[in-house]
């Protein structure tokens, strides 16, 4: 199933984020085992900045250990891969960098749709962590400060009644904090597509609390890349949450 399809049967994800450049393939083929076995929902794929022939190698990798979906969530024009199953096709409406709006889309799009891959329209909104991150130095634009919700809601609304199929609110890897729970919880009521929220998720506690804001998804990376056993305890997080609102 589809993150869409989860979202409207009512079902809390989990996505287990993977840079194809930080891992060997041993690497790769534990984390989908153990995200197999784990239950979780989704592998997504890339990163700001690839500085090596990975990504086709890594995809292999997961789709040979799991049969957990591939979705591609690329970080510029060359993250584009047939063998993937979905592609967050990613506008940075939080920005104003027109590269990164529509720009790389057309340079991108003859080469998605010769690949076959279903793409996914998304609105990607960076959100201030506190601290620098590759993806805000590597996009050029300024994210939205942690404590703007009006603009944050804003942003995502217009997103939405542009056609965009997800929002996606990400503080960025190696992020000092988290998207609030205020702010998730003040966009969450502002839209009616799913909410995925990245970026600084380092606890299961904090997966929680984050999840009952309002986020239909998370993400999850740079936990899992020294403690891949972590994400057990994460899908339970998740697995919980669908029980308690489901009854």
């Amino acid at each position: 199933m589809s993150i869409i399809d989860l979202f409207q049967n009512k079902q809390k994800q989990l996505a287990v984020l993977i840079d194809p450049d930080k891992l060997s393939d041993g690497q790769y083929a534990d984390i989908a085992k153990i995200s197999q076995k784990a239950g979780v929902d989704f592998l997504f794929v890339g990163g700001s900045l690839l500085t090596s022939d990975s990504l086709f190698r890594c995809i292999r990798t997961l789709k040979e250990n799991s049969d957990i979906p591939v979705v591609l969530f690329p970080g510029n024009t060359y993250q584009v891969s047939r063998n993937a199953d979905a592609m967050l096709f990613l506008s940075l409406i939080s920005g104003r960098n027109p590269d990164m709006l529509i720009g790389m889309h057309v340079i991108a799009a003859p080469y998605v749709k010769l690949s076959g891959v279903e793409t996914i329209p998304t609105g990607y909104m960076l959100i201030d962590s506190g601290n620098p991150t590759s993806v805000t130095y590597m996009s050029n634009s300024f994210p939205i400060p942690r404590d703007k919700k009006d603009i944050a809601a804003c942003t995502a609304m217009a997103g939405e009644m542009l056609g965009l199929r997800m929002i996606f609110m990400d503080a960025g890897s190696g992020a000092k904090s988290t998207v609030s729970e205020e702010m998730i919880s003040f966009v969450k009521g502002s839209i009616e597509v799913p909410l995925i929220i990245g970026g600084g998720i380092r606890t299961p506690e904090k997966a929680k609390s984050i999840l009952k804001a309002g986020a239909d998804t998370i993400v999850v990376g740079n936990r899992f890349e020294t403690e891949p056993n972590l994400i057990f305890d994460f899908t339970e997080v998740v697995k919980k949450i669908n029980r308690q609102e489901n009854k």
